[in-house]
């Protein structure tokens, strides 16, 4: 028996999404568009610059009116919400800096509880504890006394998506929120946005430029390349079937789906059988890429063998039926190879 369709908290069916140029000509940036966000999802969206990303999220958030097509949150039209109505169900994170830097962190994320509190703007005791519990999801709370403008853009980003949690709504859809961040940054709130969807139940849609990231975090994908034909499902099955690679093509990119990262280098030498598994070949590999070097598995008159283990690694090549020369450190490996007889450096082409 085939499991019910899972309930769609936003739904879009024929949705075109763009702007209207002078004399109200309308520009149509991506469409028809079919989406659905679930409940306890994180989807991702990627695409290249220019393709309409931000012009769908603002879209989404009834930021700006759809160009065609129907566009449902909770079953109901987006455009028959109330501004009031339609923030106890979508709370929105914006690239745009918020101008609250005299404000402490537990009086903005305080404002998120606005759309439930009336006109009066009094917190009940329910509101400080949902102001408490998106502190603590967000791991802000040990700075909530501290000003706004005093925050790192880590810290903000963190502070900024309290206050959307705070709001309790369930849709969250947020703009580049790992724009700015170092790093660890970015991969803590990657991590953090993937556990809340599945510890809230909420549906967390994301833009983002970064694509490694997505790749791991991500439950689905929405896939907007230059065409505007959008693409979802996946990151696994949109990797495998080619379409992920196919999205950045125009952008120069090699999308190696072996390894789920865009090729730097573009090997233009000769092939070098690799022997061995694990970190010790996947570094072994990418080494020799940089160097120009095609890392094969079968068979080559040139052998790199790495070490099987950490006791005592080494490194072992081979040219033909010439005796095995043995190094201890992949640096000393690539210094070798150019020396070995009749053998010259390949050149190395940089994927733009």
């Amino acid at each position: 028996m085939m499991a019910p369709a899972p309930t769609s908290l936003l739904l879009a069916e024929d949705l075109a999404v763009g702007y209207f140029l002078r004399r109200k000509n309308a520009r149509v940036v991506a469409g028809p568009l079919h989406l659905a966000l679930h409940p306890g999802e994180l989807v991702c969206l990627l695409g290249p610059n220019g393709a309409g990303k931000s012009t769908l999220l603002r879209t989404l958030a009834g930021l700006q009116p759809p160009l065609a097509g129907r566009l449902e949150v909770g079953g109901v039209p987006l455009a028959a919400l109330s501004a009031a109505e339609r923030a106890r169900q979508l709370s929105v994170v914006l690239t745009d800096r918020l101008d609250a830097a005299t404000l402490t962190v537990q009086e903005l994320v305080r404002l998120g509880r606005h759309p439930h509190t009336g006109w009066l703007g009094s917190l009940t005791a329910y509101d400080h504890a949902q102001v408490a519990a998106a502190l603590a999801a967000t791991g802000t709370t040990a700075f909530a006394a501290r000003l706004v403008g005093e925050l790192s853009d880590g810290e903000r980003q963190k502070v900024m998506l309290a206050r959307a949690l705070a709001q309790d709504t369930p849709v969250v859809l947020l703009d580049e929120p790992t724009a700015h961040l170092d790093l660890p940054n970015r991969v803590a709130l990657m991590r953090l946005l993937h556990r809340l969807a599945r510890t809230t139940g909420k549906a967390i849609l994301l833009s983002t430029h970064e694509l490694d990231l997505a790749l791991q975090a991500a439950d689905r994908v929405w896939l907007l390349p230059a065409t505007g034909a959008l693409r979802t499902g996946t990151p696994e099955d949109l990797v495998l079937s080619g379409t992920f690679a196919a999205a950045f093509e125009r952008e120069g990119l090699a999308f190696d789906s072996a390894s789920g990262t865009f090729a730097l280098h573009t090997p233009s030498g000769p092939a070098v059988q690799v022997v061995g598994e694990g970190a010790a070949a996947f570094w072994t590999r990418r080494a020799l890429e940089r160097e120009g070097f095609v890392p094969i598995a079968h068979p080559a008159p040139l052998r790199v063998t790495v070490p099987a283990g950490a006791q005592a690694p080494r490194w072992l090549v081979q040219l033909g039926d010439r005796p095995a020369q043995s190094h201890e450190t992949i640096e000393a490996l690539l210094r070798a190879l150019p020396q070995l007889p009749k053998f010259e450096k390949p050149s190395v082409n940089a994927t733009a």
